[in-house]
């Protein structure tokens, strides 16, 4: 995995039923016009008004309200578990050439600007390939990031339905040579406010001083309401 050239992970916006969803296709270019059928993903609410969230707001969203996986730990993890924090999900795989490790570096900056508040940050990675991704091998790589990031993952059967409930896309793409396989994914992420209510859906390339700024209002209103 290693040779697949980091150009062409890339991060698009494809349009299925209604739904936007973003996709990273980490050996190949994704189809600018809409690549996989039957891909579902984030719905997006309207616009938020300037001078508002720079993510796309997603208050009072009916999916991302469970979720139940195991943590590098062996710890069963629940949504719950990070009430009083503002959450970012994302759902990635450690093999991912540019998109999965640039989103957990930008949010490991976020926290470092921050400062004491990004004590309230929470960086949750669950991963899409378990089958190569064990506990050891999330606990390295998001540590490396951030000591306070937590990797989640299960079975197939369970990371299937973490991603129906978030609505996130994902599929096993074989490598040019046969030998193995990446992943194509939705590339973005899922901001949840202190009170465990999903807000905001991040997409890839937003920007660290956006997402920085859009951190800050949710710490600041202390709840979801």
């Amino acid at each position: 995995m290693r040779n697949i050239k980091s150009s062409l992970a890339l991060a698009c916006a494809l349009t299925v039923g209604g739904a936007s969803v973003f996709l990273a296709g980490c050996d190949r270019r994704a189809d600018s016009t809409g690549a996989t059928a039957g891909a579902s993903g984030p719905v997006a609410t309207a616009p938020a008004p300037s001078g508002a969230f720079k993510s796309v707001d997603i208050t009072g969203a009916d999916y991302a309200k469970q979720l139940s996986l195991t943590d590098f730990d062996g710890k069963k993890r629940s949504l719950a578990d990070f009430k009083g924090k503002v959450v970012f999900v994302f759902f990635g795989f450690t093999q991912c050439p540019e998109v999965c490790p640039t989103t957990m570096a930008e949010l490991a900056e976020v926290k470092r600007r921050l400062g004491k508040d990004g004590d309230r940050v929470q960086g949750v990675f669950i991963t899409i390939d378990p089958e190569r991704d064990t506990a050891e091998v999330l606990k390295a790589y998001l540590t490396g990031m951030d000591p306070s990031f937590i990797g989640l993952r299960g079975s197939l059967d369970e990371v299937n339905a973490a991603s129906r409930e978030f609505k996130v896309f994902y599929q096993k793409v074989p490598t040019q040579d046969g030998k193995g396989y990446t992943m194509d994914h939705t590339a973005g992420g899922f901001v949840f406010d202190p009170s465990g209510n999903v807000r905001l859906f991040v997409r890839y390339g937003l920007g660290i001083d956006a997402l920085t700024s859009d951190i800050k209002q949710l710490l600041a209103s202390g709840s979801g309401n």
